[in-house]
């Protein structure tokens, strides 16, 4: 199959599973990360197939909604590259991107070893921070019941398995990530970027805690 025509067929299939998620992790979110990925690549200059395809999969069966499991995104992005056509080279270096992307604790080690992959991680963690990022966190703490804030809680250890506990509130998650993406990032141009999204995180957590002891 051409390589235009897996795109245009992986855009349709992940388009009509992500449609109407409501976590913050919608088709909205996946095209956008698309669009930072492909500006990203403009400057860095990676392969842009693979980039496309893995920026289109990179949420394909994300741990968070697979009971935990790190190791399902890549199966699910594998079955559906090998079920039309794709061949072995293009389907590896996919399932390499959407094993490696997710954010899984400041303490466990990145293991994204390739530019494209690096690439489609930058444009996922720009959709972290940032006013958008801040909408998405709120969406998918209230997706999990928790609260904004919780005084008496606690940051997690950094370790994988307390972070798929889950964040004490969704407040608790600026601190347990999103204050820490912009230091995550792996390209120059990612890192460009991410900097004026992180000076946002860092005001709208000062406005916060203004407003929560009734400063402002």
């Amino acid at each position: 199959m051409h390589k235009s025509a897996i795109i245009e067929r992986t855009r349709g299939y992940v388009r009509s599973k992500f449609e109407t998620e409501g976590t913050g992790h919608d088709w909205w979110h996946i095209e956008r990360v698309l669009n930072s990925a492909l500006a990203i690549n403009k400057k860095e200059r990676a392969d842009p197939f693979i980039v496309e395809l893995g920026a289109l999969l990179h949420d394909i069966a994300d741990f968070k909604f697979n009971g935990g499991d790190a190791a399902a995104g890549g199966k699910a992005a594998r079955e559906w590259l090998e079920g039309i056509g794709a061949d072995p080279a293009t389907t590896d270096a996919v399932c390499h991107i959407v094993d490696n992307v997710s954010f899984k604790g400041l303490g466990e080690k990145n293991g994204m070893a390739s530019l494209e992959g690096k690439i489609v991680q930058d444009a996922d963690r720009l959709d972290a921070i940032g006013a958008i990022g801040v909408a998405r966190a709120f969406a998918y703490g209230g997706y999990k019941g928790r609260p904004l804030f919780d005084p008496a809680g606690r940051t997690k250890d950094g370790s994988f398995e307390d972070y798929k506990k889950g964040s004490d509130s969704t407040i608790h998650h600026f601190y347990e990530k999103l204050l820490h993406v912009k230091d995550l990032m792996n390209t120059s141009t990612g890192k460009r970027l991410a900097a004026r999204r992180h000076r946002f995180i860092e005001r709208y957590l000062e406005e916060f805690d203004a407003e929560w002891n009734g400063k402002r």
